[in-house]
């Protein structure tokens, strides 16, 4: 870490707080007013540099000129742009102990659906004004977004926004811009940009946080661009059964490849949330998950697995109870989930006869989930029964070594299996 100045113009330097790919972040002390600031550094190696340095200072400056015309509670201020020396820099409002919206789109770190409609909502809104004052940020992302102590929400980096005012006539970047992760298709494409390009990298950032995994994920950039451009992500219902309807809709009009299908701005998507927070209602809250994540924790049968395996489980599993005698599977049906049994106990039955008893902790349903047959047996509830249910689309969808951990427990648990059932026919044998 290069060493903190101890002033930049006439801000006094308290503390290094942030950095990114254009510049260092500093807390520091405007001597005048006086009151904390942020400031953001350019690194002086772009700065310097003979071919790139004087586009990437209007590049720097282009975050001043456009959030200069903003002003609105859920937009990050800027005060103040200045050249010091070779110093290029930016005065912004200063957050105490922001988070970014980035560690909210990990599957065990992941908000409540009524907290992240909440956030889209304002993030909606603030961009929706952002339009009108004719700036389109272009670079919606995570780690654009800031979340306050009190919760308030702050969009930040307008430094590739696009400023389309009539008393703004300096020639504006255009091209590939942008993280491509978060590009609309037409950003990919180099197309012609309009207020709903911030829209769509806002329904992949929900997306994001609502599931903990990217819609477009891919191992390199033409990858990327081609799902983006061309495919539709997973459905919500891939990872968690508690979406309303109204959010699914909300999310894939948001993601349609054809700007002219989306919302057309931010206040049209902002009414629709609205709207949505009435059947919130019903959704799990966040403690009944939790009850949930530490009643599966402890099971043996998740030894090894990661909270963030866990987390995903509970979201996008179904929950069942079975009283006494009543079918959980039947012989000869078509059904490629497995079962984890949470308490109670199963009897596995073959023709009518009793093959074996299972009970918490244990699994059953794996042959038919690995070998996409039909069930070999049945299994009966034999006391009142808790369980979940694990769709083949689920694991599908979870991570390689989420994929092997589970492999893992099933070679394990056909091991034991194939143990007990030679035991038995060796004692029938015997006698």
């Amino acid at each position: 870490m290069s060493a903190i100045p101890e002033k930049i113009g006439k801000y006094r330097i308290i503390d290094q707080v942030g950095r990114g790919n254009m510049g260092t972040v500093y807390s520091a002390e405007d001597p005048f007013a006086k009151k904390e600031v942020a400031i953001k550094l350019a690194h002086s190696q772009y700065v310097n540099e003979k071919e790139i340095g004087e586009r990437f200072k209007k590049l720097f400056f282009n975050e001043a000129q456009a959030a200069g015309v903003l002003n609105h509670p859920s937009i990050l201020k800027i005060f103040d742009a200045d050249v010091d020396g070779d110093s290029c820099y930016l005065v912004m409002e200063y957050i105490h102990n922001a988070k970014t919206l980035d560690c909210y789109c990990k599957p065990d770190l992941l908000l409540s659906i009524r907290e992240v409609v909440g956030i889209i909502y304002k993030i909606a809104k603030a961009l929706d004004y952002a339009h009108r004052q004719g700036i389109i940020h272009r670079d919606i992302k995570p780690n654009n977004i800031l979340q306050t102590e009190s919760l308030d929400i702050k969009i930040a980096d307008f430094s590739i926004a696009m400023i389309i005012r009539e008393d703004f006539l300096e020639t504006q970047f255009h091209g590939f811009l942008g993280s491509p992760l978060y590009m609309s298709p037409e950003q990919i494409n180099e197309w012609k940009i309009s207020t709903n390009t911030d829209i769509f990298s806002l329904g992949v950032v929900m997306y994001e946080m609502l599931t903990g995994h990217h819609p477009f994920k891919a191992d390199n950039l033409n990858a990327i661009s081609k799902k983006i451009t061309s495919e539709k992500p997973a459905p919500l219902s891939d990872f968690r059964n508690d979406v309303p309807e109204g959010l699914e809709y909300a999310l894939k009009r948001m993601l349609k490849k054809s700007p002219d299908k989306r919302y057309n701005m931010g206040l049209d998507l902002a009414a629709d949330l609205a709207l949505i927070f009435e059947d919130l209602d019903t959704v799990e809250n966040q403690d009944s998950l939790r009850d949930k994540f530490e009643s599966v924790q402890n099971l043996g049968f998740f030894q090894g697995f990661t909270d963030a395996d866990i987390w995903e489980l509970i979201r996008a599993c179904d929950w069942h109870k079975y009283a006494s005698d009543e079918p959980i599977i039947k012989e000869g049906e078509e059904d490629h989930s497995f079962y984890i049994i949470l308490s109670g106990v199963v009897n596995v039955e073959k023709n009518g006869q009793k093959i074996d008893s299972l009970q918490e902790g244990n699994c059953f349903g794996e042959m038919g989930y690995l070998a996409q047959a039909k069930r070999s047996a049945s299994v009966i509830a034999k006391t009142d029964v808790s369980l979940i249910q694990v769709n083949s689309s689920t694991l599908d969808r979870a991570a390689e070594d989420t994929q092997l951990r589970f492999l893992k427990v099933f070679v394990k648990t056909l091991i034991e299996r194939l143990a007990d059932t030679t035991s038995i026919l060796t004692q029938t044998d015997f006698k």
